[in-house]
């Protein structure tokens, strides 16, 4: 894990020395549009749960102030059985600490659906709400690489059956066993 981390210190650290751009010309400013999204991908093997697991989030975002970026989002998945799957659509807000900058730090909120398939007739239905602290680097003028760390938030979940009960969780993880990485694209 420490090698991770270095490797990816150097890496940042190398992007922001070598790179030649202009860093007036990078970061976001009031009214511009911008797509985004991450994808993940998994194989499974051993016994009943051998497959392929995917999602894919894409999300749209429009800046209504200097720092403040509204966004929307879709999410779909596979978990890897013959009848798992997931859609979901949610919608929240970004403040950008320095946002006309190559690199800003970042605490977004939002609150998001999902419905989740987990046999031939079981669907789960969940609410989240979270905040979730993160990082955008411009690594050119349009694209930009970001990640989210961890997250503050509260969920729901309830079976779409008859006398199914709702299970409720609340929780703040902020250590590094969940990081998501995308990339945006500015319009």
């Amino acid at each position: 894990m420490k090698k991770l981390l270095l490797g990816a210190a150097f890496a940042v650290f190398a992007l922001t020395t070598t790179n030649a751009q202009d860093e007036d010309s990078m970061g976001f400013a009031q009214s511009d549009l911008y797509v985004s999204g991450t994808l993940g991908f998994a194989s499974i093997s051993g016994g009943a749960s051998d497959g392929t697991a995917y999602n894919f989030s894409p999300s749209v975002g429009y800046f209504l102030t200097e720092n403040i970026a509204l966004e929307a989002n879709l999410s779909f998945g596979d978990a890897g059985g013959d009848d798992s799957g997931s859609f979901g659509f949610g919608a929240g807000a970004r403040y950008f600490l320095a946002p006309a900058s190559q690199f800003s730090l970042t605490l977004g909120a939002g609150l998001n659906y999902n419905s989740q398939e987990t046999g031939p007739d079981v669907k789960v239905n969940t609410f989240t709400i979270a905040v979730a602290p993160g990082v955008n680097y411009f690594v050119s003028d349009a694209f930009a690489l970001r990640a989210t760390v961890g997250s503050l938030g509260y969920t729901s979940a309830k079976a779409d059956t008859d006398g199914a009960e709702s299970v409720s969780q609340f929780g703040l993880n902020l250590n590094l066993s969940n990081i998501n990485f995308g990339m945006t694209y500015k319009f």
